[in-house]
C-alpha cells in the first residue's frame, strides 16, 4: 500500500496541555475545539449536551513500535499497537468521544478530549 493520503485540518485544539500527561487528567479538563471560521456552517445542528467524536492528529508523535507497554509502563504486558490507544502508531490519528458543553460561533467547548494543545482537528462526527 503505497498510496499517499492528504488530509487538511478543519481546526485545532486549545487547552492547557502542551506536553503528554495522563489521559484521564487531560480528559477531565475543558478543551476548546476551534473550527476554521470558513467551516462554521458545518456545525449547524450540533447542540450542547450532545456527544461527538473528535478525530485529530497526534502532532507530537515521533515514530512507533508495533509492540508497546500500556501507557509506557514496563510492568504492563506488551500489546500490539492496534490494541492500545497509544499516540505512537503507524498513522498517528486519535479519536475521542467528548461531551459538547457549549458552542460559540466556530468554537466547541468540550469535556473528555485527550488531545494536546495545538493538535490539528481532522473531523467531528456524531457519536
Amino acid at each position: 500500500m503505497d498510496e499517499i493520503i492528504t488530509l487538511t485540518p478543519i481546526g485545532h485544539v486549545e487547552n492547557a496541555f502542551d506536553e503528554r500527561a495522563e489521559p484521564d487528567t487531560i480528559r477531565a479538563q475543558v478543551s476548546r475545539v476551534v473550527v476554521d471560521a470558513d467551516l462554521q456552517a458545518g456545525l449547524l445542528g450540533l447542540q450542547a449536551g450532545e456527544q461527538v467524536m473528535v478525530v485529530y492528529y497526534f502532532h507530537r508523535s515521533r515514530g512507533f513500535d508495533l509492540r508497546q507497554h500500556r501507557r509506557g509502563d514496563p510492568l504492563e504486558p506488551e500489546l500490539g499497537v492496534f490494541a492500545l490507544r497509544s499516540p505512537d502508531r503507524p498513522n498517528p490519528i486519535g479519536v475521542t468521544v467528548v461531551e459538547v458543553l457549549e458552542i460559540e460561533g466556530s468554537v466547541l467547548k468540550v469535556r473528555g478530549l485527550d488531545a494536546l494543545n495545538g493538535s490539528p482537528v481532522l473531523d467531528i462526527k456524531p457519536a
